[in-house]
């Protein structure tokens, strides 16, 4: 089975302060990074025990992972299994960067967010720099406020070209064309991100290729339907993987519409759906 696992535990605290995010700044108790640990630990084990199946994993924390010595080890040790074709996190590229010589960089990407405002711009580009020069797979992107507009053109001069800068659509923004087309010259693809999908009742390949998975082990199709399709542990959610049509009405987060069938996304992103890294020109 090839099988791409969108894993969300209970952490949820952030180093960061982004005012349109609601975990900034949140602090998790000792007791809550204990479970959270646990969580991951036991998550880990499960992916590597699959060797009969593919696994692609994406880390999507509401918090920040990376500055967890537990989410580091966890993606250095699974980057080395051979079922498993990708791993990949969000993250703010706030922890430090040595532990990725540890890692199989053929197997380990990031998907980078630059908050503004958050940290010295000089000291995130010099991050990317690290990164491009050990040979990671990564990607960086923005919110598209205006307040960022600046930055993120300064990141797109300054990033090799290699570096896919994406763009992300604030939410509750409404871009007219000129803006819209203002964010477009820096991110090509953020027509998809700029309005959200309608989907409901259209064909989505999480159910059936893709799932969600929390720090229990229970399974969804996706982290915006809450309807529970057994657990990951126990096994009970294989024999509910099969094609079903979407039930939102709409969609409005990439890792959400990148799976819709009736979108161009996994021609776009081929081999790096999960970084968000987009296939090579041709």
């Amino acid at each position: 089975m090839d099988l791409t696992l969108l894993y969300r535990g209970p952490l949820a605290s952030c180093d960061y302060d982004c005012p349109y995010c609601p975990f900034a700044k949140r602090r998790d108790s000792r007791e809550q990074l204990r479970t959270d640990r646990a969580c991951l630990e036991r998550f880990a084990d499960w992916a590597e025990a699959q060797t009969t199946d593919r696994l692609s994993l994406l880390f999507t924390p509401w918090g920040e992972g990376l500055v967890r010595s537990w989410y580091r080890d966890t993606l250095t040790r699974l980057s080395h299994h051979p079922h498993i074709r990708r791993v990949a996190i969000q993250t703010n590229l706030s922890c430090r960067t040595d532990w990725l010589a540890g890692a199989d960089l053929d197997t380990l990407a990031l998907w980078c967010t630059y908050h503004p405002g958050q940290t010295p711009y000089d000291r995130f580009l010099a991050k990317c720099r690290e990164l491009d020069r050990l040979g990671v797979r990564f990607s960086v992107g923005v919110v598209g406020l205006p307040d960022h507009l600046e930055a993120a053109r300064r990141l797109r001069a300054e990033l090799p070209e290699k570096v896919y800068l994406w763009v992300n659509a604030a939410e509750g923004h409404t871009y007219d064309d000129t803006e819209a087309g203002v964010w477009t010259a820096l991110d090509p693809l953020f027509p998809y991100s700029r309005r959200p999908h309608a989907s409901a009742g259209l064909p989505c390949r999480t159910g059936e290729s893709v799932i969600s998975v929390d720090g229990e082990g229970t399974v969804r199709r996706c982290h915006f339907v809450r309807a529970e399709l057994g657990n990951l542990y126990d096994g009970s959610y294989r024999e509910a993987l099969r094609p079903r049509p979407c039930p939102l009405a709409a969609c409005d987060c990439h890792i959400g519409y990148v799976h819709l069938e009736t979108l161009p996304l996994y021609d776009v992103f081929a081999g790096g759906v999960l970084e968000r890294i987009p296939a090579p020109a041709g």
